[in-house]
């Protein structure tokens, strides 16, 4: 095996790793990671996000998790959901050491020697391991990131040796990181809950319940490239599962979310989550919660990296709008579907906008006509 490249695995053709094509490619990226001029960042217009500095614009919600008001937290939650999509929790309860400590374990990864990094080489059988590719289609562009994908929940498909032994912090990290986040995504899903005029354990119960439901960690690392004007870390899309618990580097801008056809920069406030809601969350409210697409612009001047945590519905699980949300002034909009059904689009043809959400809708449509 190459420094390079993976060419096995059952990909469809061989992987090239973004980091190599990074250190080697000069001030030319390669034209698979050129995007069709209507998907460039550099053709859209961006709304410049608030800052810290007093500059004005749009930026998502932010949402103080230590209100002592649960019922304010709840109605703040649910303002975003149904607004957004998104919001930045702060004060959330997950230490700010172990956040520091997650992220430079997992930066520590992406530096070790490349055949380091390709003991762990995935395949699209799981996705679990190292990656550079969403989708098993041949050709077609491809995104400037490389990741790491692992579950940690339902504890029976969890496996450390499937997780990278060096750093030698990053097992230990990443298993506190995981129990932490999993009980934030539990409390954020209580208020979501209640933010519906349902019992707040309602969204839980129908994710599988506590230890039922699926939790996993995709950690992305987008090397410096030399046109960012041409490419995306990540293509837009909306993320299929349930919540996503998103850490960010504090001192690198990079996601932008779409907010009525301006793609907006967020502006990450330090130590904070950027949660957003993922389809199967809009499928079971009905779409009251609306999943929104969003993207990953990357740098010329630094590499980035972000830990995003996916919370989701036990895979095996019919997942389809909650009884209590349906009625004859609101139809269900969405037929039924485990997650398992919902994800194999993705893991076929990679991440495309809302296309798998909208055609379970225009299915519905056709069916109820």
């Amino acid at each position: 095996m190459s420094s390079c490249f993976n060419g096995g695995a059952g990909w469809p053709e061989p992987v090239v790793r973004v980091q190599a094509v990074s250190d080697t490619c000069g001030e030319t990226i390669p034209e698979r990671y050129v995007k069709p001029p209507n998907e460039r960042p550099s053709t859209t217009t961006p709304q410049p996000a608030a800052s810290s500095h007093g500059s004005s614009g749009l930026n998502i919600p932010v949402v103080d998790m230590s209100m002592p008001d649960s019922e304010e937290t709840a109605r703040a939650v649910e303002a975003a959901c149904r607004e957004w999509g998104f919001f930045q929790a702060v004060n959330h309860g997950v230490r700010p050491e172990l956040l520091r400590r997650a992220r430079s374990s997992w930066r520590g990864f992406f530096r070790q020697p490349a055949e380091v990094r390709e003991r762990y080489a995935n395949s699209p059988t799981t996705y679990e391991g190292y990656g550079s590719r969403l989708g098993t289609a041949k050709g077609g562009h491809l995104d400037w990131g490389d990741y790491y994908f692992l579950h940690l929940l339902p504890l029976s498909i969890k496996s450390h040796d499937k997780w990278p032994a060096l750093p030698s912090t990053l097992r230990e990290a990443t298993e506190e990181y995981g129990e932490d986040v999993v009980k934030l995504c539990r409390r954020v899903s209580s208020l979501m809950s209640k933010g519906l005029g349902l019992d707040g354990g309602r969204l839980h119960e129908a994710f599988g319940g506590e230890g039922g439901e699926g939790a996993c960690l995709r950690v992305n690392f987008y090397p410096r490239c030399p046109q960012p004007e041409l490419t995306l870390g990540v293509a837009a899309h909306s993320d299929p599962g349930g919540m996503t618990m998103l850490l960010v580097d504090d001192h690198v801008r990079g996601l932008q979310v779409r907010k009525d056809d301006h793609w907006i920069t967020v502006d990450p406030i330090p130590d904070a989550f950027i949660v957003n809601i993922g389809d199967q969350i809009q499928v079971l409210s009905n779409a009251a919660y609306k999943s929104v697409e969003h993207r990953v612009t990357v740098s010329a001047a630094e590499e980035r990296l972000s830990l995003a945590f996916f919370y989701n519905p036990r895979s095996d699980v019919p997942v389809g709008p909650m009884p209590e949300l349906v009625g004859p002034e609101s139809p269900a909009l969405y037929p039924e579907m485990t997650f398992d059904e919902y994800r194999v689009h993705i893991r076929q043809r990679g991440l495309s906008g809302k296309a798998q959400l909208q055609s379970l809708q225009s299915f519905r449509d056709a069916a109820s006509s």
